[in-house]
């Protein structure tokens, strides 16, 4: 034999025996694959998240692709491509290699992109052409002058999906929501404290109406009204205020207006069959206003000397007041108004014709009712130039007030036991808090005390009369509620300009009865107080 044909036919044979090595090495690796990317979870791989790195490992460089990775490995652009001859005869990749590889690779979709791929791109790699195969002078080369390029520059982060934040004002008017349902938590009245205040005040009012209604006093026929604030359901803080009202029946009088207010009038007798009764009271023919409250209130001072275990004070009278205001001192101090009014039958007085805009609000029906019951006149002095005319009295609604406070929904069965809420007397508790606020912190220094609860009172009914249906007045939205209150008192306020309810001929906030410096610091700490969500509610 040939000596060269044998030594041929020995390497033919040991190059098909690394052949066979070569492809057995192959088989092996594939039927492991499928298995062995399946021990390592996404949770346990505590580098799957650092993609976008613009060279290859060490450990992929060398790791041969299975047969699932072979046919994306010319689209692969993340420096695992096709290992050459050499390298294919490297041991093949262990589990954890394979999966950090997978979790790299631009064909794997489940691997989660980090802040990094949202700057680099989707594939994690800066944009270029893709890297030529490992294993040659050529990939060196190209490696080489990768590892010398400059870092990209920085790339705007692109947009992501937002979550919808609450606008300023909204977690504004939240944040005030919150405070005012505090405050009004604050201002309910407790019950005990309501029983105790009730039972005296109670007692002198019993014993007092005992006095009038004597034989021997003119004032006899007078019959008990209660009305303000606690009456209505809307006192504040404490109960520790309380006005009630005597009324007297007059039969056949006629008022007669005294100025162009409508406000303020004289009172006339008609004739009456068997005498007048009031007639030691009557001057220049017409009923003393001055005359009968003088004597009004020494009866009440000389009564409640003969009231037990009660401490009990006559305050100094107040010019122009047709209060007689009593103090309780013990057992517990409380403030008692007792106002003298006489009811008026007949129809209302024609400046009254305009007032009473209720017709939306609580329908003309209800308006019609209120307008048929009796009005009444108390002896409240007129202003005349820079004194007072004694003799006059003036329109009183303190009744139609308290009606319309306790059906003052737009439906009928509005803050019924079983009907929906609304929160319009809280609004008018927490503006006359609001008021009541600045005048303790300010006292008398910018006049505020020219400022009274019932200018608060008719600003909120011309506040209903704006917003006259339930809906307009919803719990939920108390903030949005009261600040409809606290904008039309503001609006008041800067044009000077707050018209009685009833009478809409007298201007409550005229120059005449409140001066504009006056108005103008009260307006401006109201703006204050709404623009910075009403600090001063927990200051006093």
């Amino acid at each position: 034999m040939d000596p060269r044909r044998g030594k041929a036919t020995q390497t033919a044979s040991k190059a098909g025996a690394a052949s066979s090595k070569v492809s057995a090495s192959r088989a092996k690796g594939a039927l492991k694959k499928p298995t062995e990317s399946q021990v390592v979870p996404e949770a346990a791989r505590p580098n799957a998240q650092r993609c976008g790195s613009t060279r290859a490992s060490a450990s992929q460089r060398k790791t041969a692709p299975g047969p699932q990775e072979r046919p994306e490995a010319g689209a692969q652009d993340d420096g695992s491509t096709r290992a050459s001859g050499t390298q294919r005869k490297k041991t093949a990749p262990g589990p954890q290699e394979r999966a950090e590889a997978g979790a790299r690779g631009t064909g794997s979709d489940k691997a989660p992109l980090s802040w990094e791929d949202a700057v680099d791109g989707p594939a994690g790699l800066a944009e270029g052409p893709p890297l030529p195969r490992t294993g040659s002078r050529r990939d060196s080369g190209a490696l080489a002058a990768r590892e010398r390029r400059p870092p990209p520059e920085p790339t705007e982060v692109p947009d992501l999906p937002l979550v919808r934040a609450p606008s300023l004002c909204q977690g504004k008017a939240v944040c005030v929501g919150r405070k005012l349902r505090a405050v009004l938590d604050k201002l309910t009245l407790r019950l005990p404290e309501i029983s105790e205040a009730a039972i005296i005040v109670n007692k002198v009012v019993d014993q007092l109406l005992q006095r009038l209604q004597s034989v021997e006093s003119e004032f006899k026929g007078v019959t008990l009204l209660k009305t303000g604030s606690y009456y209505e359901h809307v006192k504040i803080s404490a109960p520790n205020e309380f006005d009630v009202m005597f009324t007297l029946k007059i039969p056949r009088i006629d008022t007669v207006k005294y100025d162009s207010s409508g406000a303020y009038y004289f009172v006339k007798f008609k004739r009456i069959p068997g005498g007048n009764p009031l007639s030691r009271f009557v001057k220049e023919d017409k009923l003393s206003a001055s005359l009968m409250l003088k004597e009004f209130r020494e009866i009440i001072k000389d009564e409640i000397k003969n009231i037990e275990d009660l401490d009990i004070n006559l305050e100094r009278k107040k010019s122009g007041c047709p209060a007689v205001t009593l103090l309780i001192r013990k057992p517990k101090e409380i403030s008692v108004d007792v106002v003298l009014a006489l009811e008026v039958k007949g129809s209302w007085p024609a400046s009254t014709q305009e007032g009473l805009p209720i017709g939306t609000w609580l329908g003309g029906k209800a308006k019609q009712e209120l307008k048929l019951k009796s009005y009444y006149v108390v002896p409240k002095h007129a202003k005349d130039g820079n004194g007072f005319q004694e003799e006059t009295w003036r329109l009183s609604f303190s009744h139609i007030e308290k009606d319309i406070l306790y059906n003052h929904g737009n439906s009928k069965t509005c803050c019924e036991r079983l009907g929906v809420k609304c929160c319009r007397k809280d609004c008018l508790k927490l503006m006359k808090h609001l008021l009541e606020q600045l005048k303790n912190k300010f006292g008398n220094r910018k006049n505020l005390s020219k400022f009274r609860s019932y200018h608060v009172k008719t600003a909120f009914l011309h506040t209903c009369t704006q917003a006259p249906y339930d809906g307009d007045w919803q719990p939920k939205d108390l903030e949005f509620s009261f600040d409809r209150c606290v904008e039309y008192f503001l609006q008041c306020l800067r044009t000077e300009d707050l018209k009685h309810y009833f009478i809409p001929g007298v201007n409550l906030f005229s120059q005449d009865l409140i001066d504009r410096a006056s108005k103008k610091f009260l307006s401006k700490q109201i703006e204050y107080e709404k623009n910075n969500g009403f600090p001063v509610f927990g200051e006093f």
